[in-house]
């Protein structure tokens, strides 16, 4: 299997982030009855890009800081430490995802 250049991945991600966040404003717009222009999509896209680039270098940092080489569910948390709603957002995702976690475990081990 054959390796992905850096640049094709980048180039991927950012024609995926294109085609949501068209999606999205193509959407936004029908409801308003608005009409947004292709160089306003394109500005958008790069403001998330850029943005989804930035969080991850720092969300690498705090990994990084904790003496870790993976990335863990309390670096997402202490991303977002400053945006109230979206810690508590991503609080409860995280909280339900660990009991169902457990809940698997502990089926299995019935079964056993």
């Amino acid at each position: 299997m054959s390796a992905v250049p850096d640049t094709e991945l980048r180039q991927r991600l950012k024609s995926a982030i294109w085609f949501t966040v068209g999606k999205i404003v193509d959407e936004e717009c029908v409801q308003l009855g608005a009409n947004a222009t292709p160089q306003y999509i394109a500005a958008l896209t790069e403001l998330v890009y850029t943005q989804a680039v930035t969080l991850a270098a720092d969300i690498e940092s705090f990994a990084h800081h904790a003496g870790r080489k993976v990335v863990s569910t309390d670096d997402i948390l202490m991303m977002c430490r400053r945006n109230d709603g979206l810690k508590e957002v991503l609080s409860e995702f995280v909280e339900d995802l660990e009991s169902k976690k457990k809940e698997q475990k502990n089926s299995g081990k019935a079964l056993r």
